[in-house]
């Protein structure tokens, strides 16, 4: 039975789909000694050599964490300001990679999930899944009661309408002109949370993922660490993929 060749390269986690898409157009990937394209589908038996390396399309032992993101390091590996990187501090791996579940943008902290799996990290961030996410946000400026029910009615922004499915004011103590919220969103779109309190003429001065889907950053989880997911929680998270996907 054939599969799509991106498909085969995240599943053996060296990549993303999208990532062993990029690949595949840069001709960096060869089938039985011919260089693959885009739309090429493999069987079982067939070569794969990425860079000239065979690719081991045995089934491997994925690994799973949960990584506490600091503010100010960047969801790339590369960056040409040298910037610190969320996959600095991740554990090594050998034959496999990091494949990042989402991203959060440089200046915003909190949970993120790594996994060696790339089709499972592809099934999490399609849209179809809706899963929800959990901010703590600081806002500064006037929050009326009308400027929230926008937010939560919904609001049209460049890339569409965007909306939160909930709205929280935070237990935290006030702090001058700023007051913090948590709000829930289904959708990852870059710099979401931002733009929903911006179209408002609010502005967030701080921003943490808490929550993706079921997951919560253990409290002993400080920010820059990460942890291994225990057996459980890996199972919920295939389930998360499954049902979204479904």
């Amino acid at each position: 039975m054939s599969e799509k060749l991106q498909k085969v390269l995240a599943a053996a986690g060296l990549a993303s789909r999208r990532g062993a898409e990029k690949w595949i157009s840069e001709g960096r990937v060869r089938v039985n000694g011919k260089t693959a394209t885009l739309g090429d589908r493999v069987e079982e038996n067939d070569r794969i050599d990425v860079d000239g390396k065979p690719v081991s399309r045995q089934q491997q032992q994925h690994r799973h964490l949960l990584y506490n993101k600091p503010p100010n390091e960047i969801c790339s590996r590369n960056d040409p300001e040298r910037r610190k990187s969320v996959f600095d501090k991740l554990p090594r791996l050998n034959k496999q990679r990091w494949v990042s579940v989402g991203r959060l943008d440089y200046t915003t902290g909190g949970l993120l999930l790594f996994t060696t799996d790339g089709a499972l990290a592809n099934k999490l961030m399609h849209p179809s899944t809706r899963i929800d996410r959990e901010y703590a946000v600081r806002v500064l400026g006037e929050v009326t009661d009308e400027k929230l029910q926008n937010m939560r009615d919904g609001v049209l922004l460049e890339d569409g309408i965007a909306r939160f499915t909930d709205i929280q004011v935070g237990r935290e103590e006030q702090e001058g002109a700023n007051q913090w919220y948590y709000v829930v969103i289904m959708e990852g779109r870059n710099r979401e949370v931002r733009r929903l309190w911006e179209s408002q003429g609010l502005t967030v001065s701080r921003l943490k993922r808490v929550r993706y889907g079921s997951f919560f950053i253990p409290s002993a989880v400080k920010a820059g660490r990460w942890v291994e997911l225990k057996p459980k929680e890996v199972k919920e998270l295939y389930r998360m993929a499954e049902e979204g996907a479904g």
